[in-house]
């Protein structure tokens, strides 16, 4: 295999888009990042990479996950902030492995495969193991590290299905309790014959931080230190939280994320050396570098971008058949969701009335881009009864949206938003207020193109909507301010969606989803 490289400058963050807590593996010539996905279905995507630098859609390991009603957005009923958290991600004697905890069941998952794309088999871990890390170690025995604060270390049995009874279970480390966040985001690796938990924490004062753990046995005393506290110039916001990797030829990479505001929380590559004293030492003299030379494991590789436009003129993506790009808010009701590829449209039907858009069932959603991004979509509003609203929004706690409204029997557009107000930074999990309207036009046609634009350079954390008349964008309403909460824990998405505010049963048609 070709060992030559390729220079890269100003590469991160490698993904430009919100996908964290990843692990990392590589198997054969392909690299393989699984990230959190939380509430949004299908879930547990994976992605596929022949240089850490370019990425693209591999496989979702599930369509749905248990089918709870308030994983269908049932009544007022939701998982936000819940669902699928901070998979392991692993491969072993043929077989992919997928373990991951639902913060809304309390439940811990395995999933298993020979092939990436599936089909996968699900199973249970007997326990609750938070932001746990699976290690197959080379003498049969399987471990899963796990914890916030205290860490622990427990052996399960061989068909993974609970802990062995009689095995190995201690707690290997334990943060101060003066750290703002202890010790999470398990990650254990067996290498040279030494095992490695590396972990994430906010110590007391202090930033985001990588650290890492050595042992010579399971048993053994635990050592650490800290590989990495560096925000890369960026507003003191610490990267760190993820797995490492091997390439083929040797050399050593990090996959970390950053919390990066109102866009989400993006993935950055690092390299990794190692001392005489057998640690990993991240980056250059402590910093994330500018540049970094990796070796191409196909080169020429064309990749599909990870988001992009859409004329939804093909039924048969990996998203309920739709392209991989998208997702739904929530499990979806596919009895009123169809695609009409022949005429490159969407239809969304309600089933229920709700007072905002975080109660609407079938949002069909695209990550946003670091530093900026914009979309439009052209909206058919013909079928939306009194009381529908019907467009294209930015999803997040404190949403906004442009939409078409049935009011009066007749159609307008707004612009809206919700302010939650003072909240902390844990926001409102169960909002059932409706949204603030800051603006409106008349509209003498069913069919209209919306748009918005965010901004998130900088932290920046802004949008703004317009809608196309006459050929030209007409802004409307005022620049709304996006943020990162602890409610939904997301980035902000953008979301094609309707809701009934009266009466059940309306329709809008989507077509033309275009990205820039």
């Amino acid at each position: 295999m070709s060992t030559d490289k390729t220079l890269y400058t100003n590469f991160n963050p490698i993904t430009s888009a919100d996908y964290p807590d990843v692990d990392v593996i590589c198997v054969d010539d392909t690299y393989y990042m699984v990230s959190t996905t939380m509430y949004f279905m299908p879930g547990c995507e994976i992605l596929r990479s022949y240089d850490l630098i370019h990425w693209e859609h591999a496989a979702f390991v599930y369509d749905r996950l248990d089918s709870t009603s308030a994983q269908q957005l049932k009544d007022d009923l939701n998982i936000y902030g819940q669902g699928m958290w901070a998979a392991s991600l692993r491969y072993h004697d043929g077989t992919f492995y997928v373990c991951f905890v639902a913060n809304d069941t309390h439940k811990t998952y395995l999933y298993s495969a020979q092939d990436i794309r599936g089909p996968w088999k699900k199973s249970l871990i007997d326990g609750f193991y938070h932001d746990n890390s699976i290690l197959f170690d080379d003498d049969g025995r399987v471990y899963i590290v796990y914890g916030n604060r205290q860490i622990y270390l427990t052996e399960l049995k061989s068909d993974m299905s609970g802990p062995k009874e009689g095995g190995l279970h201690r707690m290997i480390v334990e943060d101060r309790e003066d750290s703002p966040l202890g010790y999470e985001g398990s990650h254990i690796y067996k290498i040279d014959g030494r095992y490695y938990v590396f972990f994430i924490n906010i110590p007391k004062g202090g930033p985001r931080t990588q650290s890492v753990y050595m042992s010579d046995s399971p048993e053994g005393e635990f050592k650490g230190k800290i590989v990495l506290q560096d925000d890369n110039g960026y507003h003191g916001s610490g990267v760190a939280q993820g797995g490492i990797v091997r390439s083929p030829s040797g050399d050593w990479y990090a996959i970390l994320f950053q919390d990066s505001g109102a866009v989400g929380r993006i993935p950055f590559l690092i390299p990794v050396t190692w001392d005489r004293e057998h640690w990993p030492v991240f980056g250059t003299n402590g910093k994330i570098p500018a540049s970094i030379e990796v070796e191409d494991l196909n080169p020429g590789h064309d990749y599909k971008p990870l988001v992009h436009s859409d004329e939804f003129r093909a039924a048969d993506g990996d998203s309920f058949g739709f392209d991989a790009c998208w997702q739904f808010n929530h499990e979806p009701d596919l009895n009123l969701v169809s695609m009409d590829p022949g005429h490159g449209t969407v239809r969304i039907t309600t089933d229920k009335v709700c007072a905002n858009l975080v109660h609407a069932k079938n949002t069909l959603t695209q990550r946003t881009l670091f530093p900026r991004c914009e979309a439009n979509v052209t909206v058919n509003g013909k079928l939306l009864k009194e009381g529908d609203l019907a467009g294209l929004c930015l999803l997040e706690s404190e949403y906004g949206f442009i939409a078409l409204e049935r009011k009066d029997g007749k159609l307008k557009l707004v612009v809206c938003r919700r302010f939650l107000g003072d909240v902390s930074f844990w926001g409102e999990r169960h909002d059932v207020e409706p949204p603030e309207e800051l603006a409106s036009v008349p509209v003498d046609h069913d069919t209209v193109t919306v748009g918005v634009r965010a901004e998130f350079d900088d932290m920046t954390d802004t949008g703004y909507f317009y809608y196309v008349s006459d050929g030209e964008h007409r802004r409307l309403g005022p620049d709304i301010k996006l943020r990162f909460l602890l409610d939904h824990f997301t980035g902000v998405r953008f979301g094609l969606f309707i809701y009934s505010t009266k009466e059940c049963g309306g329709s809008a048609e989507f077509s033309r989803f275009e990205r820039s």
